[in-house]
Protein backbone atom coordinates (compact mmCIF):
# COMPACT_ATOMS: atom_id res chain seq x y z
CA UNK A 1 0.00 0.00 0.00
CA UNK A 2 1.40 3.29 -0.95
CA UNK A 3 0.25 5.24 2.13
CA UNK A 4 2.36 8.40 3.13
CA UNK A 5 5.01 8.81 5.44
CA UNK A 6 5.11 9.54 9.16
CA UNK A 7 7.46 12.47 9.99
CA UNK A 8 9.70 12.32 12.99
CA UNK A 9 11.65 14.74 14.73
CA UNK A 10 12.30 17.46 18.10
CA UNK A 11 9.74 20.07 18.81
CA UNK A 12 7.50 19.70 15.51
CA UNK A 13 4.62 22.11 14.82
CA UNK A 14 2.17 19.46 16.61
CA UNK A 15 4.65 17.87 19.34
CA UNK A 16 3.87 18.33 22.56
CA UNK A 17 5.01 20.28 25.53
CA UNK A 18 6.85 17.80 27.22
CA UNK A 19 5.84 18.63 30.90
CA UNK A 20 6.89 20.82 33.39
CA UNK A 21 9.95 20.42 35.90
CA UNK A 22 9.68 20.76 39.60
CA UNK A 23 11.39 24.54 39.14
CA UNK A 24 8.02 25.30 36.84
CA UNK A 25 10.81 25.74 33.88
CA UNK A 26 8.82 24.17 30.90
CA UNK A 27 10.91 21.11 29.69
CA UNK A 28 10.88 20.93 25.67
CA UNK A 29 11.77 17.42 24.82
CA UNK A 30 12.07 15.48 21.71
CA UNK A 31 9.19 13.43 21.29
CA UNK A 32 9.19 10.09 19.57
CA UNK A 33 6.02 10.24 18.49
CA UNK A 34 4.56 10.29 14.88
CA UNK A 35 3.21 13.07 13.56
CA UNK A 36 2.25 14.25 10.05
CA UNK A 37 3.51 18.04 8.05
CA UNK A 38 0.49 20.54 7.88
CA UNK A 39 1.28 23.14 4.90
CA UNK A 40 3.46 25.29 5.48
CA UNK A 41 2.92 28.96 6.63
CA UNK A 42 4.97 32.10 5.12
CA UNK A 43 7.00 33.46 7.86
CA UNK A 44 6.02 37.41 9.04
CA UNK A 45 8.32 39.61 7.46
CA UNK A 46 11.46 40.97 9.21
CA UNK A 47 10.53 43.72 12.01
CA UNK A 48 10.76 46.89 10.65
CA UNK A 49 10.36 50.66 12.75
CA UNK A 50 10.87 50.78 16.24
CA UNK A 51 12.25 47.42 17.94
CA UNK A 52 12.76 46.64 21.55
CA UNK A 53 14.79 43.09 22.21
CA UNK A 54 13.38 41.86 25.68
CA UNK A 55 15.40 39.38 27.68
CA UNK A 56 13.85 36.47 29.89
CA UNK A 57 15.34 38.64 33.07
CA UNK A 58 12.85 41.73 32.31
CA UNK A 59 10.09 39.43 32.82
CA UNK A 60 8.77 41.52 35.82
CA UNK A 61 9.09 44.61 33.51
CA UNK A 62 7.34 43.41 30.23
CA UNK A 63 3.88 44.57 31.37
CA UNK A 64 4.74 48.12 31.33
CA UNK A 65 7.15 47.36 28.69
CA UNK A 66 4.18 46.78 26.40
CA UNK A 67 1.85 49.01 27.98
CA UNK A 68 4.49 52.16 27.26
CA UNK A 69 4.94 50.99 23.59
CA UNK A 70 4.45 52.96 21.11
CA UNK A 71 2.38 52.30 17.86
CA UNK A 72 4.69 50.43 15.29
CA UNK A 73 6.42 49.08 17.87
CA UNK A 74 7.96 45.39 17.48
CA UNK A 75 8.80 43.78 20.83
CA UNK A 76 11.33 40.82 20.36
CA UNK A 77 11.60 38.47 22.77
CA UNK A 78 14.72 36.26 23.00
CA UNK A 79 14.69 33.12 23.66
CA UNK A 80 13.93 30.95 27.58
CA UNK A 81 10.85 31.15 30.25
CA UNK A 82 9.24 34.25 30.91
CA UNK A 83 7.38 33.92 34.29
CA UNK A 84 4.02 35.60 34.17
CA UNK A 85 2.58 34.59 37.65
CA UNK A 86 1.86 37.85 39.36
CA UNK A 87 -1.73 36.73 40.10
CA UNK A 88 -5.01 37.85 39.00
CA UNK A 89 -3.86 40.99 36.44
CA UNK A 90 -0.37 42.14 37.58
CA UNK A 91 1.47 40.49 35.05
CA UNK A 92 -1.40 40.02 32.08
CA UNK A 93 0.48 42.21 29.14
CA UNK A 94 -2.42 44.57 28.25
CA UNK A 95 -2.14 45.63 24.35
CA UNK A 96 -4.23 49.28 24.48
CA UNK A 97 -2.17 50.75 21.44
CA UNK A 98 -2.69 49.68 18.04
CA UNK A 99 0.08 48.60 16.06
CA UNK A 100 2.40 46.69 18.18
CA UNK A 101 3.83 43.31 17.48
CA UNK A 102 4.64 40.68 20.13
CA UNK A 103 7.29 37.55 18.63
CA UNK A 104 10.44 36.47 19.56
CA UNK A 105 13.39 37.06 18.32
CA UNK A 106 14.25 33.51 16.89
CA UNK A 107 11.30 32.32 15.31
CA UNK A 108 11.06 29.31 17.34
CA UNK A 109 7.59 29.22 19.05
CA UNK A 110 8.78 26.71 21.10
CA UNK A 111 11.94 28.65 22.36
CA UNK A 112 9.83 31.12 23.88
CA UNK A 113 7.76 30.49 27.25
CA UNK A 114 5.57 32.63 28.75
CA UNK A 115 4.16 30.67 31.99
CA UNK A 116 0.90 31.79 33.67
CA UNK A 117 1.71 28.92 36.90
CA UNK A 118 -2.56 29.37 36.59
CA UNK A 119 -1.81 32.41 38.57
CA UNK A 120 -2.51 34.97 35.73
CA UNK A 121 -6.00 35.39 34.67
CA UNK A 122 -4.79 36.33 31.37
CA UNK A 123 -1.61 36.30 29.96
CA UNK A 124 -2.37 38.74 26.56
CA UNK A 125 -5.40 41.16 26.64
CA UNK A 126 -5.61 42.48 23.39
CA UNK A 127 -8.02 45.86 22.80
CA UNK A 128 -6.56 47.49 19.67
CA UNK A 129 -6.48 47.02 16.26
CA UNK A 130 -3.42 44.93 14.12
CA UNK A 131 -2.02 43.50 17.00
CA UNK A 132 0.29 40.68 15.78
CA UNK A 133 0.85 37.80 18.26
CA UNK A 134 3.39 35.50 16.58
CA UNK A 135 6.04 32.59 17.03
CA UNK A 136 6.19 31.98 20.88
CA UNK A 137 4.70 29.98 23.27
CA UNK A 138 1.61 30.53 25.85
CA UNK A 139 0.72 28.33 28.78
CA UNK A 140 -1.20 27.92 31.99
CA UNK A 141 -3.25 30.98 32.64
CA UNK A 142 -5.96 30.76 35.12
CA UNK A 143 -8.39 31.54 32.33
CA UNK A 144 -7.55 32.95 29.01
CA UNK A 145 -3.87 33.13 27.59
CA UNK A 146 -5.67 35.11 25.02
CA UNK A 147 -8.08 37.26 25.09
CA UNK A 148 -9.64 39.73 22.32
CA UNK A 149 -12.05 42.48 23.20
CA UNK A 150 -12.95 45.78 21.49
CA UNK A 151 -13.16 48.90 23.68
CA UNK A 152 -16.70 49.66 24.61
CA UNK A 153 -18.33 50.95 21.58
CA UNK A 154 -15.00 50.75 19.12
CA UNK A 155 -14.83 48.39 16.50
CA UNK A 156 -11.16 46.78 16.21
CA UNK A 157 -9.36 45.11 13.16
CA UNK A 158 -6.54 43.23 12.27
CA UNK A 159 -5.58 41.44 15.02
CA UNK A 160 -2.77 38.28 13.88
CA UNK A 161 -2.16 35.22 15.78
CA UNK A 162 0.54 33.71 13.81
CA UNK A 163 2.92 30.45 14.74
CA UNK A 164 1.66 30.31 18.24
CA UNK A 165 1.41 27.51 20.97
CA UNK A 166 -1.10 27.84 23.39
CA UNK A 167 -1.36 25.00 26.07
CA UNK A 168 -3.05 24.20 28.45
CA UNK A 169 -5.68 26.92 29.41
CA UNK A 170 -7.78 27.12 31.82
CA UNK A 171 -10.68 28.07 30.28
CA UNK A 172 -10.90 28.42 26.63
CA UNK A 173 -7.51 29.17 25.10
CA UNK A 174 -8.17 31.99 22.60
CA UNK A 175 -11.48 34.24 23.85
CA UNK A 176 -12.98 37.12 21.29
CA UNK A 177 -15.56 38.95 22.94
CA UNK A 178 -18.19 42.14 22.38
CA UNK A 179 -17.47 44.87 25.09
CA UNK A 180 -20.66 47.60 25.72
CA UNK A 181 -21.21 47.82 21.77
CA UNK A 182 -17.14 46.98 20.94
CA UNK A 183 -16.98 44.19 18.28
CA UNK A 184 -13.38 42.42 17.25
CA UNK A 185 -13.63 41.89 13.31
CA UNK A 186 -11.49 40.79 10.49
CA UNK A 187 -8.52 38.85 12.65
CA UNK A 188 -6.78 35.46 12.03
CA UNK A 189 -5.48 32.99 13.91
CA UNK A 190 -3.48 30.62 11.68
CA UNK A 191 -0.39 28.40 11.66
CA UNK A 192 -0.96 27.71 15.75
CA UNK A 193 -0.52 24.58 17.97
CA UNK A 194 -3.87 24.75 20.41
CA UNK A 195 -3.77 22.01 23.03
CA UNK A 196 -5.12 20.64 26.42
CA UNK A 197 -3.39 18.03 28.01
CA UNK A 198 -3.62 15.05 30.29
CA UNK A 199 -1.58 17.55 32.87
CA UNK A 200 -3.68 20.74 31.87
CA UNK A 201 -7.54 19.26 32.06
CA UNK A 202 -7.70 18.78 35.88
CA UNK A 203 -6.85 22.37 36.19
CA UNK A 204 -10.27 23.20 33.98
CA UNK A 205 -12.68 24.27 35.96
CA UNK A 206 -16.47 22.93 35.34
CA UNK A 207 -15.36 21.94 32.32
CA UNK A 208 -15.46 25.78 30.57
CA UNK A 209 -13.17 25.47 28.23
CA UNK A 210 -12.19 25.02 24.35
CA UNK A 211 -10.06 26.03 21.58
CA UNK A 212 -10.84 29.54 20.05
CA UNK A 213 -14.35 30.86 21.32
CA UNK A 214 -16.04 34.03 19.95
CA UNK A 215 -19.21 35.82 19.85
CA UNK A 216 -20.71 38.31 17.59
CA UNK A 217 -17.12 38.74 15.73
CA UNK A 218 -16.96 39.52 12.13
CA UNK A 219 -14.84 38.16 9.19
CA UNK A 220 -12.41 35.92 10.96
CA UNK A 221 -9.86 33.76 9.00
CA UNK A 222 -8.93 30.30 11.22
CA UNK A 223 -6.61 28.55 8.90
CA UNK A 224 -3.56 25.73 9.29
CA UNK A 225 -4.45 25.43 12.89
CA UNK A 226 -3.97 21.58 15.04
CA UNK A 227 -6.46 22.10 17.54
CA UNK A 228 -6.20 18.94 20.00
CA UNK A 229 -7.69 17.50 23.21
CA UNK A 230 -10.17 19.74 24.10
CA UNK A 231 -12.78 17.27 26.61
CA UNK A 232 -13.45 16.94 30.02
CA UNK A 233 -14.30 13.73 32.17
CA UNK A 234 -17.06 15.00 33.36
CA UNK A 235 -19.47 17.69 31.41
CA UNK A 236 -19.23 18.76 27.85
CA UNK A 237 -16.20 21.37 26.31
CA UNK A 238 -16.60 23.74 23.92
CA UNK A 239 -15.75 23.37 20.60
CA UNK A 240 -12.14 23.59 19.06
CA UNK A 241 -13.13 26.57 16.80
CA UNK A 242 -16.73 28.05 17.67
CA UNK A 243 -18.18 31.33 16.78
CA UNK A 244 -21.22 31.97 17.56
CA UNK A 245 -24.08 34.71 18.68
CA UNK A 246 -24.35 36.28 15.47
CA UNK A 247 -21.07 36.05 14.42
CA UNK A 248 -20.80 36.22 10.47
CA UNK A 249 -18.24 35.78 7.51
CA UNK A 250 -16.14 33.31 9.34
CA UNK A 251 -13.56 31.13 7.45
CA UNK A 252 -12.44 27.86 9.22
CA UNK A 253 -9.77 26.20 6.83
CA UNK A 254 -7.24 23.81 6.62
CA UNK A 255 -6.97 23.10 10.41
CA UNK A 256 -6.78 19.62 11.78
CA UNK A 257 -8.75 19.17 14.97
CA UNK A 258 -8.45 16.11 17.18
CA UNK A 259 -9.65 14.34 19.57
CA UNK A 260 -12.30 18.02 20.96
CA UNK A 261 -15.33 16.89 22.25
CA UNK A 262 -16.76 19.17 19.20
CA UNK A 263 -15.17 20.24 16.17
CA UNK A 264 -16.30 23.14 14.54
CA UNK A 265 -19.34 25.14 15.29
CA UNK A 266 -21.01 28.16 13.73
CA UNK A 267 -24.12 29.05 16.69
CA UNK A 268 -25.14 27.91 19.52
CA UNK A 269 -29.00 27.10 20.64
CA UNK A 270 -32.21 28.36 19.29
CA UNK A 271 -31.80 31.50 20.50
CA UNK A 272 -29.38 33.83 21.61
CA UNK A 273 -27.66 37.27 21.65
CA UNK A 274 -27.85 38.79 18.76
CA UNK A 275 -25.79 41.90 16.76
CA UNK A 276 -26.96 44.17 14.55
CA UNK A 277 -25.02 44.75 11.20
CA UNK A 278 -25.49 47.50 9.18
CA UNK A 279 -26.74 46.03 5.99
CA UNK A 280 -29.01 43.76 7.74
CA UNK A 281 -28.34 40.67 5.53
CA UNK A 282 -31.36 38.15 6.26
CA UNK A 283 -34.24 40.81 7.65
CA UNK A 284 -36.71 38.05 7.04
CA UNK A 285 -35.16 35.72 9.71
CA UNK A 286 -36.03 36.73 13.53
CA UNK A 287 -32.78 35.02 14.90
CA UNK A 288 -29.34 34.08 13.07
CA UNK A 289 -26.86 32.55 15.35
CA UNK A 290 -24.30 32.25 12.81
CA UNK A 291 -24.35 34.96 9.06
CA UNK A 292 -23.01 33.30 6.12
CA UNK A 293 -19.07 31.74 6.55
CA UNK A 294 -17.33 28.59 5.14
CA UNK A 295 -15.79 25.95 6.74
CA UNK A 296 -13.93 23.90 3.93
CA UNK A 297 -10.53 21.52 4.01
CA UNK A 298 -10.78 20.04 7.67
CA UNK A 299 -9.02 16.69 8.76
CA UNK A 300 -11.50 16.34 12.29
CA UNK A 301 -10.65 13.00 13.62
CA UNK A 302 -11.51 11.51 17.44
CA UNK A 303 -9.89 8.67 18.44
CA UNK A 304 -8.67 8.37 21.94
CA UNK A 305 -10.53 5.88 24.26
CA UNK A 306 -11.45 8.14 26.91
CA UNK A 307 -12.89 10.96 25.40
CA UNK A 308 -15.71 7.78 24.19
CA UNK A 309 -16.19 7.27 27.71
CA UNK A 310 -16.13 10.78 28.81
CA UNK A 311 -19.49 11.51 30.31
CA UNK A 312 -20.69 13.23 26.97
CA UNK A 313 -18.33 11.47 24.62
CA UNK A 314 -17.53 12.77 21.37
CA UNK A 315 -20.21 15.01 20.27
CA UNK A 316 -20.16 16.41 16.46
CA UNK A 317 -17.41 16.76 13.93
CA UNK A 318 -19.11 20.28 12.04
CA UNK A 319 -22.48 21.52 14.03
CA UNK A 320 -24.19 24.32 12.83
CA UNK A 321 -27.23 25.50 15.00
CA UNK A 322 -29.43 28.83 13.53
CA UNK A 323 -26.45 29.25 10.93
CA UNK A 324 -28.00 31.19 7.80
CA UNK A 325 -26.08 30.98 4.45
CA UNK A 326 -23.28 28.46 5.73
CA UNK A 327 -21.57 26.38 3.00
CA UNK A 328 -19.24 23.43 4.34
CA UNK A 329 -17.21 21.96 1.90
CA UNK A 330 -14.36 19.10 1.48
CA UNK A 331 -14.27 18.57 5.19
CA UNK A 332 -12.86 15.19 6.60
CA UNK A 333 -14.49 13.67 9.65
CA UNK A 334 -12.88 10.56 10.96
CA UNK A 335 -13.72 8.39 14.41
CA UNK A 336 -13.49 5.53 15.60
CA UNK A 337 -16.91 5.08 17.33
CA UNK A 338 -20.29 6.54 16.36
CA UNK A 339 -20.44 10.02 17.89
CA UNK A 340 -22.89 11.13 20.38
CA UNK A 341 -24.81 12.64 17.62
CA UNK A 342 -23.08 13.03 14.53
CA UNK A 343 -20.45 12.98 11.85
CA UNK A 344 -22.06 16.82 10.95
CA UNK A 345 -25.45 18.46 11.74
CA UNK A 346 -27.32 21.27 11.24
CA UNK A 347 -29.74 22.35 13.46
CA UNK A 348 -33.09 24.41 14.03
CA UNK A 349 -35.41 26.18 11.64
CA UNK A 350 -32.88 29.06 11.38
CA UNK A 351 -30.28 27.18 9.86
CA UNK A 352 -29.90 26.46 5.88
CA UNK A 353 -26.81 25.79 4.60
CA UNK A 354 -24.91 23.80 1.66
CA UNK A 355 -22.93 20.71 2.22
CA UNK A 356 -21.08 18.99 -0.32
CA UNK A 357 -18.34 16.69 -1.13
CA UNK A 358 -17.94 16.02 2.95
CA UNK A 359 -16.31 12.67 3.78
CA UNK A 360 -17.16 11.46 6.91
CA UNK A 361 -16.79 7.96 8.67
CA UNK A 362 -20.84 7.55 10.20
CA UNK A 363 -23.85 10.22 9.60
CA UNK A 364 -25.15 13.53 8.50
CA UNK A 365 -27.41 14.55 10.43
CA UNK A 366 -30.64 17.36 10.25
CA UNK A 367 -32.39 18.49 13.34
CA UNK A 368 -34.81 20.29 14.63
CA UNK A 369 -35.94 21.50 10.87
CA UNK A 370 -33.15 22.63 10.07
CA UNK A 371 -32.72 23.15 5.88
CA UNK A 372 -29.47 22.20 3.64
CA UNK A 373 -28.94 21.49 0.47
CA UNK A 374 -26.28 18.26 0.14
CA UNK A 375 -24.63 17.25 -2.61
CA UNK A 376 -21.78 13.87 -3.14
CA UNK A 377 -20.98 14.03 0.61
CA UNK A 378 -20.27 10.11 1.66
CA UNK A 379 -20.99 9.23 4.70
CA UNK A 380 -19.93 5.75 6.46
CA UNK A 381 -16.36 5.92 5.16
CA UNK A 382 -14.01 3.07 6.52
CA UNK A 383 -10.91 3.70 8.67
CA UNK A 384 -9.03 1.79 5.91
CA UNK A 385 -9.03 4.91 3.65
CA UNK A 386 -7.77 7.19 6.07
CA UNK A 387 -3.78 7.01 6.37
CA UNK A 388 -3.93 7.38 10.40
CA UNK A 389 -6.81 9.20 12.33
CA UNK A 390 -5.49 8.34 15.70
CA UNK A 391 -2.97 11.57 14.96
CA UNK A 392 -5.44 13.40 12.39
CA UNK A 393 -3.97 12.31 9.03
CA UNK A 394 -6.82 11.76 7.27
CA UNK A 395 -5.08 12.09 4.35
CA UNK A 396 -6.11 8.86 1.31
CA UNK A 397 -5.09 5.46 0.87
CA UNK A 398 -5.16 3.31 -2.01
CA UNK A 399 -7.81 1.70 -0.36
CA UNK A 400 -10.44 4.47 -0.75
CA UNK A 401 -11.50 4.13 -3.90
CA UNK A 402 -15.19 5.41 -2.78
CA UNK A 403 -14.03 9.17 -2.52
CA UNK A 404 -11.41 9.38 -5.34
CA UNK A 405 -12.71 11.59 -8.61
CA UNK A 406 -16.49 11.21 -6.65
CA UNK A 407 -16.76 14.61 -5.59
CA UNK A 408 -18.99 17.85 -7.43
CA UNK A 409 -16.97 20.53 -9.53
CA UNK A 410 -17.62 23.74 -6.67
CA UNK A 411 -17.52 27.29 -8.37
CA UNK A 412 -13.30 29.03 -8.76
CA UNK A 413 -12.94 30.51 -5.17
CA UNK A 414 -15.23 28.00 -2.94
CA UNK A 415 -12.58 25.26 -2.29
CA UNK A 416 -10.22 25.59 -4.89
CA UNK A 417 -7.90 23.24 -2.95
CA UNK A 418 -7.25 20.75 -0.92
CA UNK A 419 -6.01 20.76 3.33
CA UNK A 420 -2.53 20.71 1.67
CA UNK A 421 -3.15 23.52 -0.89
CA UNK A 422 -2.94 21.26 -3.35
CA UNK A 423 -5.33 21.59 -6.62
CA UNK A 424 -8.03 19.97 -7.06
CA UNK A 425 -9.17 18.85 -10.40
CA UNK A 426 -11.72 18.45 -12.56
CA UNK A 427 -13.37 15.62 -11.16
CA UNK A 428 -12.55 16.70 -7.51
CA UNK A 429 -12.33 14.10 -4.32
CA UNK A 430 -14.54 13.69 -1.42
CA UNK A 431 -13.12 15.22 1.71
CA UNK A 432 -10.30 17.22 2.53
CA UNK A 433 -7.40 15.42 0.53
CA UNK A 434 -7.37 15.65 -3.35
CA UNK A 435 -5.15 12.43 -3.83
CA UNK A 436 -2.32 13.99 -6.59
CA UNK A 437 0.99 12.63 -7.35
CA UNK A 438 1.78 8.93 -8.25
CA UNK A 439 -0.90 8.08 -6.16
CA UNK A 440 -3.37 5.92 -8.50
CA UNK A 441 -1.79 7.88 -11.44
CA UNK A 442 -0.01 4.45 -12.58
CA UNK A 443 -2.93 2.58 -12.81
CA UNK A 444 -1.87 -0.48 -11.29
CA UNK A 445 -4.62 -1.05 -8.93
CA UNK A 446 -6.73 -1.02 -11.74
CA UNK A 447 -4.41 -4.33 -13.48
CA UNK A 448 -3.11 -2.00 -15.71
CA UNK A 449 0.28 -0.85 -15.56
CA UNK A 450 0.61 0.47 -19.79
CA UNK A 451 1.78 3.52 -18.07
CA UNK A 452 3.69 2.24 -14.90
CA UNK A 453 7.16 3.10 -15.41
CA UNK A 454 6.57 6.12 -17.27
CA UNK A 455 4.91 7.40 -14.31
CA UNK A 456 8.27 6.56 -11.95
CA UNK A 457 10.90 9.75 -12.41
Amino acid sequence: MLDRPYRWGCLGSHDRIGGLLTTGVVALACLAAPSFGQPPCTPLPPPSGTVVEIQPSQADQLRNIVGNASSGTTLLLHDGQYDLDGGDSSHRLSFNTAGITLRSASGNRDAVVLDGFYATDELVSIHASNVVIADLTLTRAYNHPIHISGPSGQIITGVTIHNVRITDPGEQAIKINPVSGGFTDHGTIECSLIELTDAGRPKVRNCYTGGIDAHQAWGWSIRRNRIEGFWCPDGLSEHAVHFWSSSRDTIVEENAIVNCARGVGFGLGRTGTSRDYPDNPYPEVEYVGHYDGVIRNNFIAATDSRLFSSEYGFDTAIGLEQAHGTGIYHNSAVSTQRPRSSSIEWRFSNTLAELTNNLVSHILLSRDGAQATLTTNLAGAPLAWFVDPSIGDLHLTTAAVGPIDNGTLLPVGVADGDFDLEPRDSAPDAGADEVTGILFRDGFESGNIDDWSASIP
